[in-house]
């Protein structure tokens, strides 16, 4: 015979008294972070605040590829960890273009960095000596955009077979 009566356990297998109400949730506003001016001043790196309620993320900076790996390794110090990496095809342009988005777990600060390279030689250092997570993204970019990351320890194919020889979401793919 199963028990039905009032002192059911609940889903955390704590007892469930009858007559208990339950508060309803309170609302905390989440107020958005603002970039540390300390930050802003002792960077080497080229920050510009942004509008975080437009773009979504507070300071964003643009490096050559040569400066990717002192941009991480800077971030690393700060306290920041890797979001996520991708690539952006500026086919008229020439150009390729490798964004990374960093963000701080304690102060809630996002960063975004990004990196303009060759279409024809779509080069860059890789930063997963500085962030292993890194691997993961970088293999994806490589897979989708033919970007390579010039010293990844691993950078096989991640989510395309094997035998791909195309990257599709170069703008001038076709199928």
């Amino acid at each position: 015979m199963s028990d039905t009566g009032p002192h059911q356990p609940s889903a955390l297998g704590q007892p469930q008294s009858a007559g208990t109400a339950t508060a309803p949730a309170q609302v905390i506003p989440v107020l958005s972070p603002r970039p540390n001016p300390d930050l802003l001043t002792r960077s080497s790196i080229p920050f510009q605040a942004v509008d975080y309620a437009i773009k979504g993320y507070h300071l964003d900076a643009t490096v050559p590829a040569e400066q990717v790996v002192s941009t991480a390794i800077e971030l690393d110090r700060e306290g920041f960890a890797l979001d996520t990496i991708t690539g952006v095809d500026w086919l008229a342009e020439g150009k390729m273009e490798v964004v990374y988005d960093y963000f701080h777990p304690v102060t809630g600060l996002r960063v975004v960095v990004r990196s303009r390279i060759p279409r024809e030689n779509p080069e860059i250092p890789t930063i997963s000596g500085v962030f292993p997570g890194a691997d993961w993204h970088e293999r994806e970019t490589h897979d989708f955009f033919g970007i390579h990351f010039a010293g990844h320890p691993n950078l096989t194919p991640f989510l395309l077979p094997e035998d791909a020889t195309y990257h599709p979401l170069r703008k001038d793919f076709t199928t």
